[in-house]
């Protein structure tokens, strides 16, 4: 199966005309996954590009196109939370990178090679061990359910999956995990399904949230993408555009709220109470309203169907300067 074969990736005429690829440009894949964009964004201009994962399968499967691009691109293994010492290297050294990157682009969502692979432990619908660790190490998905005292598992699935019944589902694992551990994927999605009702037709499984807030618990992934936003900040150029396509309600929340503020656009609590000493804005919205897959995509992607793209360009602002050492 070639890389091509691998992945669809969303919203891929979208994110190539607000990230606007140029000769001579140097671009920031955040999120290489299976490459999708990478390649798009290669054969779009003779430009240079950078591209981050923190999956050790995704460094590997990079590694032919380093081949193909004739020294245009760079993979760094590590979290998009550290772009700025994952990039430090090539912006020492290549001329392009002398005022920062002229875009960066995300793709916040789980690679779809990671979902259709049953060992990975991401899919309530494959069997598999009970893991969901993007960097494969550190604290997993069964540590979780196995080891956290039923009000936190609750607080989890409620907080990072919108689940209204998050206590029923953290008092059915408590129960079933007092028989022996939860270790499986499949068994943790039986376990949540007895507790929930039958879904009606169109409505998605009833794990789904469940399985979502694990997997964004134990990645961090909210921490994730406010560090690698502000990141963003410093290491664009004026004219820069950064673009974000992400998945679901709780991170279109976040990037929403980042751009709102580094747009400068943060509404007063009150019009009684005095104007605040606002932080000038660091970025110009290129999105008035998010961008959404069409039904063409959907119907040959479907997991598309729930994709938001949010654009900005960088300003001649200067970062704040608790952000600017991280550059030294």
């Amino acid at each position: 199966m070639s890389q091509a074969d691998l992945h669809q990736p969303v919203m891929l005429d979208e994110v190539l005309s607000t990230l606007q690829p140029r000769d001579g440009g140097l671009y920031l894949d955040a999120t290489f996954g299976n490459g999708g964009y990478s390649r798009a964004i290669l054969e779009a201009a003779d430009c240079q590009l950078l591209a981050i994962d923190r999956d050790p399968d995704a460094i590997a499967r990079g590694q032919s196109l380093i081949a193909e691009a004739n020294g245009r691109f760079h993979l760094a293994q590590g979290p998009f939370s550290e772009m700025i010492s994952l990039s430090a290297t090539l912006r020492e050294t290549h001329p392009a990178a002398k005022d920062g990157f002229d875009g960066i682009v995300f793709d916040l969502g789980v690679c779809s090679t990671q979902l259709d692979q049953a060992e990975r432990g991401f899919s309530f619908q494959k069997d598999g061990p009970l893991d969901m660790r993007m960097s494969q190490d550190g604290l997993d998905a069964a540590d979780v359910v196995n080891g956290y005292k039923e009000a936190e598992i609750a607080d989890i699935l409620y907080h990072f999956g919108d689940e209204r019944a998050s206590r029923r589902i953290a008092r059915a694992i408590v129960k079933a995990r007092d028989t022996a551990p939860i270790t499986r994927t499949l068994e943790l999605a039986e376990i949540i399904k007895s507790v929930m009702p039958r879904p009606k037709p169109g409505q998605s499984d009833p794990a789904t949230r469940s399985f979502q807030a694990l997997r964004i618990f134990v990645n961090q992934e909210m921490a994730e993408i406010d560090q690698a936003l502000a990141a963003s900040e410093q290491l664009l150029k004026p004219g820069g555009h950064l673009v974000v396509v992400t998945f679901h309600s709780l991170e279109d929340r976040h990037v929403k709220r980042y751009l709102t503020k580094a747009t400068g656009k943060t509404s007063r609590p009150s019009r009684h109470l005095p104007d605040l000493d606002e932080a000038p804005a660091l970025f110009e919205t290129l999105t008035r309203k998010p961008l959404i897959p069409t039904n063409d995509e959907i119907a040959r992607n479907p997991r598309a169907r729930s994709a938001k793209l949010r654009a900005a360009c960088r300003l001649a602002t200067p970062a704040p300067h608790h952000q600017q050492t991280e550059m030294m």
